[in-house]
């Protein structure tokens, strides 16, 4: 009978020591650094942003999803995600803002991100009359341009309601069958040659703005869609801002769309290929900048 080597015994693998499994302390505090390292990124580098309101068309729609950088202008209260400091006047390497910008601020009486156009800075007296931007005594100019084609998406819902109901009357049918709205544009042109789009098509109370000197480190916003858009014109009780806003409220720069849904897209994955808007994946949000040669005179008659 053959007897068993001592060696081969010393070959086989030991058994597991008693009580080894998965190590949960290990695992928790994997997903706690992952999680640090999110919110940090989204409180200084940048961040993502959805467009929940009309207010910033037709450069921004309902359902377009961007990146907004948190370093341009500074680090302040703002800054850090879902808003958790408290509120103060201080910032970390400060900077101001350039004419133009598209950027978030936030209100003085609620934490909710607005996102709006830079048009005053600093030291700068505004005015508007109707609908027409007054900067440090002069006319901003608007030139007429053709009327923007915004699509029309019923599945679209703003606070509750259809986003586009106000504007039914200009709803078209164009050749291709595509049915949009065909509303009355202009370009506004900043002293710094930023040169926007933006839709003015009825007459309303923030088309009358008394002058306004923008005290030092403040800024005056405005959105693009100038009828509907709650910003600097219109006052806190409106669920506006109520006047130039503090840069210690300004947590950012919107940089580029990464892609934008019509509303049909469900929680279904599926869905959201369908849902996608055509073009707007990767437009650039910084202003063009426009020679003087380039910029019209001012609109006198509306």
């Amino acid at each position: 009978m053959t007897q068993p080597d001592p060696q081969d015994e010393n070959l086989s693998p030991p058994p597991p020591p008693p009580g080894t499994g998965v190590d949960w302390w290990g695992e928790i505090r994997g997903l706690a650094a992952m999680l640090l390292a999110v919110v940090l990124f989204h409180s200084f580098i940048a961040k993502p942003f959805y467009i929940p309101s009309i207010s910033m068309m037709p450069n921004l729609l309902v359902g377009d999803r961007l990146v907004v950088s948190k370093y341009p202008y500074g680090w302040s209260w703002v800054s850090a995600s879902f808003h958790v400091l408290p509120r103060g006047d201080g910032r970390v390497l400060p900077a101001t803002p350039n004419y133009g910008d598209i950027v978030i601020a936030v209100p003085p009486d609620r934490d909710e991100d607005y996102i709006k156009r830079v048009i005053a800075l600093p030291g700068d007296r505004i005015a508007v009359i109707h609908g027409q931007v007054i900067l440090n005594g002069k006319l901003v100019p608007q030139q007429v341009e053709p009327p923007v084609q915004i699509p029309v998406d019923p599945e679209l819902s703003c606070d509750g309601a259809p986003c586009y109901d106000m504007f039914e009357r200009y709803r078209t049918r164009l050749s291709d069958g595509r049915e949009v709205y065909e509303l009355p544009a202009f370009r506004e042109t900043l002293p710094n040659g930023a040169s926007y789009v933006i839709i003015d098509h009825t007459d309303q109370m923030l088309d009358n703005y008394p002058e306004t000197l923008v005290p030092a480190g403040h800024v005056f916003l405005m959105g693009d869609n100038r009828d509907h858009s709650a910003d600097s014109r219109a006052s806190i009780e409106e669920k506006g801002l109520g006047g130039p806003v503090p840069l210690a409220n300004v947590g950012g720069r919107a940089e580029f769309i990464t892609f934008s849904l019509d509303g049909s897209e469900s929680f279904n994955p599926l869905t959201w290929w369908t849902a996608l808007r055509d073009g707007r994946a990767w437009s650039k949000l910084r202003p063009e900048i426009r020679r003087q040669t380039e910029i019209g005179t001012a609109r006198t008659e509306r």
